[in-house]
């Protein structure tokens, strides 16, 4: 016979406990578990499959869908695939909007903007802003079902979602932006877009921490994951693959954001850098690795006499505790005593370096403050040990050739084998003291 068993369903995430509680213990919601009676028939026959040989599958060669934005082409290596699922994410005011409405007026095939977050006069005062000439189909609307039906009869070419927090499915229980919510949307999502070939961009929100809202299997759900960075009172925007099913996760597009919109950048380094810099000490160039382009970005160090007994250490765009690290391998490794001094690190640009290849160029500017020294026309790169050794630098090559092409006379880099002729001065130094002897 039949077996009815008692369990108590969370209404915002689904969370089952055979037991009622307060909160539920999976999201943290209060009085959300709901009482329901669940009957187990026993086992249910499986139905008959059938599987296909690969050999036999049509690629059809379906061209991808070009943005029109060649930044980002570039980063989902080389456009938009048929039928793929896009998510892009970022932080409140970063551009995601903005990038996206820039998408859907410059593809040339057939394009549904759907917001559930603006109205559709809203939208247009947006595209006036960004484009003039703008022809686009939008819909303003959350109820997802509906959303869906009104797109399969439609079948764009592209659809644009902004954002899937706000969609609300009738099939899945708690309330619009939750776990269960979410969940289901993406997944009714994903299925109209793999049975009918219609690619689809999906804009995410983020939490508090940096990570897109709702659980982690949406990431594993989708066929590419998108980040938009950048600080959000600066003019650059970097976009970031982190997942990729059809292309390389190595390809950054940069964008710089003005009154029209986001504007490509074909030379990165040379805008970070800018035309005419300071020549003052304390300031140093540096190369990093952003995807498989290197960019010059500048750091300005500057110390003072400190007026507590603790001194200060404060960063922009540069991790504070590597900051920390750098100072005691000054003071150790190089004799120079910063016990007496604040130390202030900007990194110009607004740009977040988190590569440790920066390490010796942020210790040079330090010594460049400290001993009111200019170093011009003077590139520096590699990560420092404990120790006080310069270490090796991942595709030391491609950083020269970027210092070469902008005009600087001279790099400082770590000891590696290098296979071409640079017109460039290369020093290649071993240790912090060697480094610093040579400004």
């Amino acid at each position: 016979m039949p077996k009815s068993n008692i369990v108590f369903i969370c209404s915002n995430c689904e969370y089952k406990t055979p037991r009622w509680q307060g909160k539920c213990q999976n999201c943290g919601q209060w009085n959300t578990l709901e009482e329901h009676q669940t009957i187990n028939s026993g086992k249910q026959p499986a139905r008959a499959l059938n599987s296909v040989d690969l050999a036999s599958i049509d690629e059809g060669h379906k061209p991808r869908l070009k943005s029109g934005i060649n930044e980002f082409d570039a980063v989902l290596g080389g456009g938009i695939v048929p039928g793929s699922l896009i998510l892009l994410g970022g932080d409140p005011g970063i551009g995601k909007s903005t990038l996206a409405l820039q998408l859907s007026m410059n593809i040339s095939g057939k394009v549904l903007y759907v917001s559930g977050e603006e109205s559709v006069s809203q939208i247009k005062l947006r595209a006036s802003r960004v484009n003039t000439n703008h022809k686009l189909e939008v819909l303003s609307e959350t109820e997802l079902e509906s959303v869906l039906s009104f797109i399969e009869g439609k079948h764009p070419d592209l659809v644009i979602i902004d954002s899937i927090q706000t969609m609300y499915s009738e099939s899945a229980s708690g309330v619009a932006g939750g776990v269960a919510q979410v969940t289901a949307a993406v997944q009714q999502v994903m299925r109209l877009a793999k049975q009918n070939h219609i690619s689809f961009i999906v804009i995410g929100h983020v939490t508090k921490e940096g990570y897109l809202a709702g659980p982690k299997t949406l990431e594993h759900m989708v066929d590419t994951v998108l980040y938009l960075e950048g600080e959000r009172f600066a003019n650059f925007r970097i976009l970031r693959c982190v997942k990729n099913r059809f292309g390389t996760t190595n390809e950054v597009g940069v964008f710089e954001m003005a009154g029209a919109g986001l504007i490509e950048v074909l030379n990165p380094s040379q805008l970070f850098l800018g035309e005419d810099s300071i020549k003052a000490s304390g300031n140093t160039i540096t190369s990093i690795i952003e995807g498989s382009r290197a960019l010059l970005l500048e750091i300005q160090a500057l110390t003072s006499l400190t007026n507590f007994g603790y001194p200060k250490r404060t960063t922009a765009g540069f991790d504070n505790n590597r900051l920390q690290l750098l100072t005691a391998i000054i003071s150790k490794r190089a004799n120079i005593n910063l016990s007496n001094q604040d130390i202030y690190i900007n990194v110009v640009g607004g740009i977040k370096i988190e590569e440790p290849a920066a390490d010796l160029a942020v210790a040079l500017a330090i010594v460049s403050s400290l001993k009111d020294i200019v170093i011009q026309e003077t590139v520096v790169v590699g990560e420092l040990g404990l120790s006080g050794e310069v270490r090796y630098a991942a595709n030391l090559e491609k950083r020269i050739k970027e210092a070469e092409k902008l005009g600087f006379k001279r790099i400082i880099c770590p000891k590696n084998k290098l296979s071409g002729e640079f017109k460039i001065e290369v020093f290649q130094v071993k240790t912090l003291g060697e480094a610093i002897s040579k400004i």
